[in-house]
């Protein structure tokens, strides 16, 4: 079915940031207008996530060029549901920051390039040629980028310098198997690749090609040994912007490997193996990393490593359930991991400091603030019946019935060392009290009012969130489902972008 209003969560965002740079020197009314135009595209985000579940997969040819020869963008389930997601973070994160960021940095730009991140989420998401992926791909990095270098730091900078350089070669190796996938099928519409590589006799180099996405995805999902550059580089920004990269960039690269090795090169014995291995690998690198650490966001940083590794694996195991698994967890994941670095950011306002070796008596001085965060630490734990328990049951299920036994294994280490390492944080940064000699100095003075509630008002909201995923988990189950099914039979992708043009 043909919908223009797909582009509308694309424009609302890209006008949104163009009006704001109009009023480059107004904070308060940048404020405003993020905090406006947000409200305004997770209103849009629910009516086009609607209109895909009530009517199925919808499609907009650009310029009235019919498919395969133009761009063609599709709102499919998965979509439309990552459009959502993404829509909820960026309402939260767009509060958080009108109060969580200093005036200095709001005069940098940070709002227009905000919402151009988010525009190029959106456009990545949904779509439909493989081109327009790599540029929606490049407008992240580069929006990304400036975020990250806010402020000008020394930390920032290097961060960014590490950050740039993978990506910039995650795009190499992207933009490389774009050409050679172009040149053995002449075309680059998605729906229409699923068909022509099919009729590719060199079987090698389509095997080459493939191994070309893997690592130019690999790298922008930061899995082994690809991830060095994450837990590098996510700590040095703000709490805001950490956020934004936490809960939403490393998961355009499971969803950009979700969309193409389930419609263009489906996973062979060769590839499904070579997934798994750097799922394990992702999984266990990450949690020993996180083990070690004693500053919060890098330690949130390291845990983002680890839960790649499960959806990875799910994508490796390739069957429906262990998809169900892959997606589902790939919800939680960005409302929970976007949440946790707003929960950082809190906490550095409230205790001066993000080194937990500082840090202390929290719930004594913030009781109501603290069992709202313990919220989000037991969902990111996967708490039953919370929303991180739910998809490793698909997981474990599938993995049991594919005797992927190493994969369960690091399934139970990443879960064991998640709960041991948040239940430390829990215990230095909430339960224990603060150190004397840094009671006095390191604590800020006491927040306004009305900045304490925007500051904790997102959080709340992205909990609210998290608990509907996991307390009402059958929905969720059901959308998941219907993803799943589409990804591994996409017919009813390539009918509805191509139409009768595979007769």
């Amino acid at each position: 079915m043909i919908d223009n209003h797909i582009l509308a969560p694309i424009l609302v965002q890209l006008f949104t940031a163009i009006i704001q740079l109009a009023f480059w020197r107004k904070t308060l009314t940048q404020r405003y207008l993020s905090v406006g135009g947000s409200l305004i595209g997770l209103m849009v985000a629910f009516r086009l996530f609607g209109r895909v579940h009530e009517s199925g997969i919808l499609t907009m040819n650009a310029a009235n060029w019919d498919a395969p020869f133009g761009i063609v963008f599709v709102a499919d389930l998965l979509s439309v549901t990552l459009v959502l997601l993404t829509s909820i973070a960026c309402f939260a994160v767009s509060i958080f920051s009108s109060v969580g960021l200093s005036r200095q940095r709001m005069l940098y730009g940070y709002f227009p390039i905000f919402h151009f991140l988010i525009m190029g989420l959106h456009g990545a998401f949904l779509t439909g040629d493989i081109f327009n992926l790599y540029v929606f791909f490049e407008v992240i990095i580069i929006s990304s980028f400036v975020l990250m270098t806010l402020g000008g730091r020394k930390a920032q900078l290097e961060g960014a310098v590490k950050y740039m350089a993978m990506n910039i070669l995650a795009s190499m190796f992207f933009l490389t198997g774009i050409g050679i996938l172009y040149g053995i099928t002449g075309s680059l519409n998605m729906a229409d690749l699923s068909i022509r590589i099919q009729e590719v006799q060199n079987t090698a180099l389509v095997g080459i090609t493939a191994c070309f996405f893997i690592i130019g995805f690999g790298i922008k999902s930061a899995v082994f040994p690809l991830y060095y550059w994450l837990p590098s580089s996510y700590h040095t920004p703000p709490s805001a912007v950490a956020a934004t990269f936490g809960g939403l960039l490393t998961k355009v690269g499971i969803y950009a490997m979700l969309r193409v090795f389930s419609l263009i090169f489906v996973p062979d014995e060769f590839t499904r193996t070579l997934l798994m291995v750097i799922a394990v690998l992702t999984i266990l690198t990450g949690a020993f990393g996180a083990l070690i650490k004693t500053n919060i966001r890098r330690l949130f940083s390291y845990l983002i490593v680890c839960h790649i590794g499960f959806m990875v694996g799910g994508i490796a195991m390739f069957s429906k359930v262990a998809l169900m698994g892959a997606v589902f967890y790939l919800i939680h994941d960005i409302m929970v991991k976007t949440n946790m670095f707003l929960v950082a950011g809190v906490i550095r306002q409230l205790g001066g400091t993000m080194d937990m070796n500082k840090l202390g008596g929290l719930y004594r001085d913030y009781p109501k603030i603290s069992l709202l965060i313990a919220l989000v630490l037991f969902s990111l734990v996967g708490i039953p019946p919370l929303s991180g328990f739910w998809p490793k049951i698909f997981l474990f299920q599938e993995a049991f019935n594919q005797h992927q036994y190493f994969y369960v294994a690091a399934l139970i280490i990443g879960s064991f060392v998640t709960l041991y390492v948040i239940a430390n944080m829990w215990a230095q940064v909430f339960w224990k009290n603060p150190p004397a000699s840094e009671e006095l100095e390191n604590r800020f003075a006491p927040m306004p009012p009305y900045k304490k509630i925007l500051m904790v008002l997102p959080i709340g909201l992205m909990t609210l969130v998290t608990l509907y995923i996991g307390l009402n988990a059958e929905a969720i189950v059901n959308v998941t489902d219907i993803i799943s099914t589409q990804l591994m039979d996409p017919s009813a992708y390539i009918d509805a972008v191509l139409g009768n043009k595979t007769d």
